[in-house]
């Protein structure tokens, strides 16, 4: 798995390409997300095009940081997601909990 992100307007864009399964894959992802807290921001979008697989470890990071940011009076949210992404998601109930934008424009627009 990949991660690269980048700022736009005070909010972080996190894109994943590959799989999120846990350990090293989800490791980065996870270190990201905390570097962005601790930087003071408060708002970012993890974009899932180029994810093609998620499991429980992968959900797991995902709804561990959504409460930190929310916690710290923040929001995240999702972009892009894939079909397969998405199936899971909507099994395990959390297209009723992440607010899920079909592009990361339309998520950045949300947050204004």
């Amino acid at each position: 798995m990949k991660v690269n992100s980048y700022e736009k307007d005070g909010i972080w864009v996190i894109e994943v390409k590959g799989q999120l399964m846990g350990g090293p894959d989800t490791g980065e992802l996870d270190e990201k997300l905390y570097a962005i807290i601790g930087k003071g921001y408060k708002k970012a979008v993890v974009d899932l095009a180029g994810c093609d697989w998620i499991n429980s470890s992968g959900l797991s990071i995902l709804i561990h940081h959504y409460k930190k940011f929310k916690d710290a009076g923040g929001e995240l949210k999702l972009a892009n997601l894939t079909s397969k992404v998405e199936r899971v998601m909507v099994i395990a109930r959390l297209t009723e909990v992440f607010d899920a934008k079909d592009s990361v424009d339309e998520a950045l627009t949300a947050f204004k």
